[in-house]
């Protein structure tokens, strides 16, 4: 393939973006000296760039209709089985629609994307198809995975298993969706706001999102590579520490992780909380313009239980968790814009695999239709572009440096208590915006399910939501965090709560 080479005046339009002087000589020396360069990009496309293996068969599959999807959490059906042994031997699992199985189709819940096959296996994939696995399909996502709601898919709403009036949660929609409904096992959710926890508070099932870099990234969509977690939705804490041990560990490929070791996450599971020092954090409740009364007090009821299993409870206040959200507002929005959206997903500075082809069709998809982006991305491109063109990246840097000073605040309260504990989400599932919702409307129920979950992807620390209660025929979601590396204890915790409320 040959690489077209820049003319003069191509350019002379580039050195104007720059503000740079050039002279017509000047560039006429430019335009020499660039055309020795590109014959290494000529050379580069002549090597075979090493891929992810593709060791187990299967077929794309099929998009499902009507009765075979009635929640509209399939994007597509498919049989892919691995070992006929392993820890998941006989369990089926789906897949959030921003992971990679090759030969299937991957729209990450935008027609951006929509169209694109991937032709390799995320690192997760094949570890869960080595340890017997069989993946059923992948699950419906939110739009590039920005959005707290289910009603930004560009395939339609995700319907709550429990209320089909109401909203799954999201952006791992499809997934918490599938599990509750017992249509799989498990499934495999994605996080950088909430979008594990969230959907899995809403519909009622166990969603935990590892401690940072534990789980590698490798082959699926990012949004935000200090704030990209992928971790495992099932109906049981022992599912979900069977899942983790099998996807937990490095690959070599993921810059996001750095050395921690997986455990032996299911031999933590002893069914009660016996010597475990539990810290109720009390800025997670009482949210202004966030929480709902009968959130805040089942899950505090639920928290003051631990007692009966053999914890110590006591109240904890950790004042900079209400900043959580705005330091996350600022790295959400800027590091998007930077990474997903001008960097064609997978951006540039770091060592790792490059799914190539994934970077290709969605930056030719963007550049084709970027009016069917959904209206959070709209809102968050236009900020984040404007916030780097004006303030230089600036603000995305005091944030950056104030997410350590959050972690932190986190730390020093985990000094004193094993785990830490409030609302998932502030509220119950919501309803779904109208056909005739504004823009305002749509926004809002995207975005305003973050509060108490967004933080934890700043520091990395792990994070489970448990099922505590229901109010209104709604599942209420309590979340259970724990120290960095330390996913064994969070798990260990919310096990003790599901034995004691069985």
């Amino acid at each position: 393939m040959a690489i077209q080479r820049p003319t003069q005046q191509q350019l002379a339009n580039i050195a104007e973006h720059y503000k740079l002087d050039l002279s017509e000589g000047d560039l006429k020396t430019f335009h020499t000296l660039i055309s020795g360069t590109v014959s290494s990009y000529e050379r580069i496309l002549q090597i075979v760039e090493p891929a992810l293996p593709v060791k187990y068969p299967r077929t794309p599959g099929y998009r499902p209709e009507g009765e075979e999807n009635k929640l509209n959490a399939w994007y597509y059906k498919s049989s892919i089985k691995g070992s006929p042994v392993g820890k998941l031997a006989g369990k089926t699992i789906a897949l959030k629609d921003n992971i990679s199985l090759a030969g299937v189709p991957m729209m990450n819940g935008s027609a951006i994307l929509e169209g694109f096959v991937p032709d390799e296996d995320a690192t997760i994939v094949t570890r869960m198809l080595d340890a017997g696995a069989e993946i059923v399909g992948k699950a419906v996502c939110e739009d590039l995975c920005l959005s707290g709601g289910s009603h930004t898919s560009a395939s339609g709403p995700v319907l709550n298993p429990h209320d089909p009036t109401r909203m799954a949660g999201g952006s791992s929609s499809g997934s918490a969706a599938l599990v509750a409904s017992g249509e799989v096992d498990m499934a495999i959710g994605c996080d950088q706001g909430g979008s594990i926890r969230m959907p899995s508070s809403w519909c009622g099932v166990y969603g935990h999102k590892p401690t940072y870099g534990l789980v590698p990234y490798t082959g699926i969509f990012p949004i935000e590579q200090t704030l990209d977690h992928a971790g495992p939705i099932a109906r049981t804490v022992e599912d979900v520490a069977l899942l983790l041990e099998v996807i937990a560990g490095a690959d070599g490929l993921d810059p996001r992780q750095s050395g921690l070791e997986p455990k032996s996450y299911t031999e933590a599971l002893v069914g009660h909380a016996k010597g475990l020092r539990i810290g109720i954090v009390q800025e997670g409740f009482g949210r202004e313009g966030f929480s709902e009364e009968d959130v805040d007090r089942i899950v505090r009821d639920a928290a003051l239980s631990f007692v009966k299993c053999g914890a110590e409870v006591q109240d904890v206040s950790i004042p900079m968790h209400i900043d959580g959200l705005h330091i996350w507002n600022v790295i959400g929005t800027e590091g998007t814009t930077s990474q997903m959206v001008n960097g064609n997903a997978l951006g540039a500075n770091w060592k790792g695999h490059y799914s190539t082809k994934l970077l290709d069709a969605y930056a030719k998809g963007r550049q084709m239709r970027p009016n069917e982006y959904s209206e959070t991305v709209k809102m968050i491109m236009l900020l984040g572009q404007y916030m780097q063109t004006e303030y230089n990246g600036k603000f995305y840097a005091i944030a950056q440096n104030l997410s350590r000073k959050l972690k932190q605040a986190y730390d020093d309260a985990l000094d004193r208590f094993d785990v830490l504990i409030m609302p998932t989400t502030p509220m119950k599932a919501t309803r779904f915006p109208g056909p005739e919702a504004s823009k305002e409307e749509y926004i809002a129920r995207a975005l305003e399910t973050i509060p108490n979950t967004a933080p934890f992807d700043l520091t990395g620390h792990p994070a489970i939501n448990v099922p505590c209660g229901t109010s209104e025929g709604l599942p209420i979601g309590m979340m259970i965090i724990g120290r960095f590396g330390e996913d064994e204890t969070v798990l260990r915790a919310a096990h003790a709560f599901e034995m004691m409320n069985r």
